[in-house]
């Protein structure tokens, strides 16, 4: 299956202080990488596919330049892992799941995110969303989270 890769442009977007994209084009951009392009055009139930052509034409995604090289590394993952994007993504986590209905654990999960400076505290405040999420969503859906979360995170 395709994948698709950030590119400056999107690592810019993505970078603390920078919002001119909508809250599902930023979401759908954190998760580019490493998902297959068939899921990233589900997304929104199929609005995901609109969004894609998007970025790709305001060139925030690209197609990989070609079939790798033998011997050659997979896709960039290992250097786009990092605290920031991890943070974005469970702020995102955070909005999607309980800002709606839970507005005060929002609040400080928020708030402990923002906090969260190193990879322990940042793992510390992913395994307080986790239980939460195991809670209200089940326990398939925190682990798809805990996964992705796991991706996400500096070595």
């Amino acid at each position: 299956m395709p994948l698709l890769l950030k590119t400056d442009k999107a690592r810019h977007e993505l970078s603390p202080g920078v919002r001119t994209l909508s809250l599902r084009e930023r979401s759908l951009l954190l998760l580019a990488d490493a998902r297959p392009l068939a899921e990233l055009q589900a997304m929104y139930n199929g609005v995901g596919a609109d969004i894609v052509a998007e970025l790709l034409r305001q060139g925030y995604l690209a197609e990989p330049a070609g079939a790798e090289a033998p011997g050659s590394a997979p896709a960039p993952s290992q250097a786009l892992r990092s605290l920031a994007g991890t943070r974005m993504y469970l702020f995102d986590i955070c909005e999607r799941m309980f800002s709606r209905r839970h507005a005060e654990l929002a609040q400080r999960f928020r708030d402990a995110l923002r906090s969260a400076r190193d990879r322990d505290s940042m793992l510390d405040v992913g395994e307080a969303l986790l239980d939460e999420i195991t809670v209200m969503a089940g326990a398939q859906r925190a682990a798809s989270v805990r996964e992705r979360m796991e991706q996400l995170l500096p070595a």
